[in-house]
This record gives structure tokens, C-alpha cells and sequence, in this order.
């Protein structure tokens, strides 16, 4: 375990600082070799979740921390980027996670290194540390207020009733087939954010286009080749989303109303207010992670449902009093969310590795919710699993994601739709985008029998 830390003495029981050795060469790089397992290369993260996970099982049954050389396609030149350690094994994710006075977010999340502002305009909180954190979260967290919360809950029933009927209408007018991200899965995280922010219907289709391009550094098709045209894009599409909600923040401050947007403008403790940077921030934030992530897991569950039509059979069986386990699996099957980088705030030593200040440390989730310490067959898709400890939405502490009971209603709500509404739905073949971060399906068609 990473508690179990070595190179503690007497003089660090007394309070003193503990340095550990530094491994560095003559020219100041880490004198340490890279592992042989490539966890570095865009055909690794091509291939299948399954097919990565071979290498993952290696090293979570030998090597759980372990150095790679940097991601090979970087948007930006960081002289100082040498590698990374990787993070394998679900409890030391979670303590990582929960160590956040050694572990610090504030540097960046991505394995990649992104320019400063790039990553001030678009993590909000997941990319701070205390003491900026702690007083972020609290004012974000003090506006979803019951009110706040039953409104959303409200919405999402009826949105995800609306986003069924126009699957259901497409399918009609093309004999049953759909492309299921396209015309349902991208579509209720849209609505609902949308909703909970109170951005205007003329605003909406463009907001979750601008979303995509903020995590679709990966796919040409959404923010073209080349480091600056992808920079470009990823610029421009911040700066687009932060115009729309400082425009809708000064709106609101002025004439307020039943949205999110007025509670965060408003939110006040100890006599501080959110900026209108904050603000817009945290909604880039929303709006990224929101969209994505509960696209993502709906996407693969279908899937998954319509390889493993016994699952689906014992949830129908019993719908109501299955639906909050299932989607705790559906969640942890999915794992929308595949890495999460953290930076070493000081030399440590971490299962005999040493750790340098400086240096990234990456959790790699997509191994942690496998991992066979944890779970019992973890390849195995079992909507029954109980306990099911995933960390699908983060290994507690102080980033554990505020908006995971969202994302719960999301879920259950559409499936209920969907399952009821369109008994026997299945999913094709999934469209996979690349990269190390998302989960990502970029397409999956669908096939039903219409409603009458």
C-alpha cells in the first residue's frame, strides 16, 4: 500500500521534513529506465478497453507503480516533461486521490501538458488545490441548494421522455435503425445541462458542440491535424463558452431566475462571491465532463446490455428495485473517464519507487475498476455485483465528483425510458476515438422495432 512509506525515521516523527534520494543524471533527468509495457503510444490507446487491459493485469499483478515515457503526441513542448508514473491498482488510486497535500491537481489533469490557460479556463476545481479549492467547492456546492436539486430531478424525468421520443421518431422514419450517440446519448446530457444552467434553446446545440471540441483533442474530424490548429480549436471553443455564460451571469445578475446559473451568481459564504471567471469555468467544466461522461456510459451500456442479453433479462425482471445497482455497473463497466493525472508535490517513495517533486503521476481508472483484487471476475458484466466499489466518478477525497448523483439520474432515467418504451432495442458495432482520457464512442447504430 502507498501508506506504507519508506525512509520515515525518528526525524520525521518529530515533524522534521523527509527528503528522499533524487534520481537525477548529469543533465538533470530521472535516471531511471521506462518500463517495457507501452502505456505511452496512440496505438495503445487504440486498441480496446479489453485488449489494453492485458498490459494493465501485468502490471497490477507485478509492478504497480511504474515510470513510461511521455505520451507521444503532445500539444504542447514541456522541457520539463520526462514521463510519468502509472498508477494501476484500485487502492492506491484511492489513496493517491485522497492525498491531495502530496498529490496536487493544480498543475493539470490531462497526461498530456496543456498551456496554463487552457487549463485555468476549462478544470475549475478538479484542476485546484486547497486553499483555492476549498473555498470553490464550497460556494459551488452551497448553490444546489433541495430546490435546485428537485428542479434538475424534474428536468432530467422529462428530458429523458423527450430524447426517447425522438429516437424513437428517427427510427420510425428509417425502419428501426439509429445511430445511438448521435440521436440519444448526446442528446439528454445536452438538455439537462442546458437546463440546469438555463442556457436558451438558440444557444444549446452550439454550447454542446463547443463542449465536444474541449475533449476532442483526439479526434481530426472534430478539431483538425496539427498541434496549433488543435490548439486553435480548443482556444476558441473556451473562449466561446466563456462569453456565453459571462453574457448569461450579468443577465442573471439583473433579472434572476430558476436556474443554476442565478444560484452561482448569487452564492455567497463568509462574504465571498464566485468571479465571473469562476463562474464560467466551472461551467466549462459542467459542460465537458457532464456531456461526456454520461454519453459515454450510456453508450456502453446499451452495448453491454445487448451482449449479454441475461443481464438484461434479470434487470427487466425486476426493473425498479435493480435499476440503482445496474447502474453502478454500467458506470464501472464503462469507466467514461480513463486517466486522471496528478503532479508529486514532494520526493516520496511509493511501493520502493522513488518519486521525485515534479513529477506526473497518472491513475489510470480503466485498470482500477478491473482490478481482481477488488472485484470478483471483473471482466465479467454482472448488473447484481454488490459490493461494487468502482471509481467511476473518483476515489473519494476532496475532488470526489459533485456532480455524481447527476449523472445516477441521468441513467436511471433514460433507461427506464428506453427499455420500457423500446423493449428490444440492440446496439451495433461501437465507433471508438482514440485517446487517454475519454472513453469515447463516437458512433454505435441502433436497431428497434418503432413504436406504434
Amino acid at each position: 500500500m502507498l501508506s506504507n512509506l519508506e525512509g520515515v525515521n525518528a526525524d520525521a516523527e518529530e515533524g522534521a521534513a523527509v527528503t528522499l534520494p533524487r534520481t537525477r543524471n548529469a543533465s538533470g533527468h530521472p535516471d531511471r529506465p521506462y518500463d517495457e509495457v507501452d502505456l505511452s503510444s496512440r496505438g495503445f490507446w487504440s486498441a480496446t478497453m479489453a485488449e489494453r487491459d492485458a498490459n494493465f493485469a501485468a502490471l497490477r499483478a507485478d509492478r504497480p507503480v511504474t515510470w513510461h515515457r511521455p505520451f507521444e503526441e503532445q500539444l504542447l513542448d514541456d522541457p520539463e516533461d520526462y514521463g510519468f508514473w502509472a498508477i494501476v491498482r484500485h487502492a492506491d488510486l484511492v489513496e493517491v486521490t485522497k492525498r491531495h497535500e502530496d498529490f496536487l491537481s493544480g498543475p493539470g489533469i490531462l497526461m498530456e501538458s496543456l498551456p496554463p490557460e487552457l487549463v485555468e479556463a476549462a478544470q475549475s476545481i478538479i484542476g485546484m488545490d486547497p486553499p483555492r479549492h476549498t473555498k470553490m467547492r464550497r460556494l459551488v456546492a452551497s448553490a444546489f441548494t433541495p430546490k435546485q436539486m428537485r428542479r434538475i430531478n424534474d428536468r432530467i424525468r422529462a428530458n429523458a421522455r423527450m430524447v426517447v421520443d425522438h429516437l424513437a421518431a428517427v427510427g420510425a422514419d428509417s425502419g428501426g435503425e439509429a445511430d445511438f450517440v448521435a440521436e440519444c446519448a448526446a442528446l439528454l446530457p445536452m438538455h439537462n445541462i442546458n437546463d440546469i444552467m438555463g442556457v436558451p434553446d438558440g444557444e444549446r446545440q452550439k454550447a454542446a458542440h463547443e463542449a465536444a471540441v474541449g475533449t476532442g483533442w483526439n479526434d481530426p474530424e472534430l478539431v483538425g491535424h496539427g498541434r496549433e490548429q488543435v490548439l486553435g480549436r480548443l482556444f476558441q471553443a473556451l473562449h466561446y463558452m466563456h462569453g456565453l455564460i459571462t453574457d448569461l451571469a450579468d443577465h442573471r445578475r439583473r433579472n434572476p431566475g430558476d436556474d443554476l446559473i442565478t444560484a452561482l451568481v448569487q452564492a455567497e459564504i463568509d462574504g465571498e462571491r464566485l468571479t465571473d471567471d469562476e463562474i464560467s469555468a466551472f461551467f466549462a467544466l459542467l459542460t465537458i465532463a457532464g456531456n461526456d461522461t454520461t454519453r459515454q456510459s450510456t453508450s456502453h451500456a446499451l452495448k453491454a446490455l445487448t451482449d449479454h442479453p441475461d443481464q438484461r433479462a434479470w434487470l427487466m425482471s425486476d426493473f425498479a428495485n435493480r435499476i440503482d445497482g445496474a447502474v453502478e455497473e454500467f458506470v464501472r463497466w464503462a469507466t467514461p473517464i480513463m486517466t486522471f493525472r496528478r503532479t508529486a508535490a514532494r520526493d516520496l517513495e511509493l511501493h520502493g519507487q522513488h518519486i521525485t517533486a515534479g513529477d506526473k503521476v497518472v491513475m489510470f481508472y480503466s485498470s482500477a475498476n478491473r482490478d481482481e483484487r477488488v472485484f470478483t471476475d471483473p471482466w465479467r458484466f454482472d448488473l447484481s455485483r454488490d459490493p461494487n466499489p468502482h471509481i467511476g466518478f473518483g476515489g473519494g477525497g476532496i475532488h470526489h465528483c459533485l456532480g455524481n448523483q447527476l449523472a445516477r439520474t441521468q441513467l436511471r432515467a433514460l433507461f427506464d425510458e428506453l427499455l420500457h418504451r423500446l423493449p428490444d432495442i440492440e446496439a451495433g458495432d461501437q465507433r471508438l476515438v482514440p485517446g487517454n482520457f475519454l472513453h469515447a464512442v463516437k458512433s454505435m447504430p441502433c436497431r428497434f422495432t418503432p413504436e406504434h
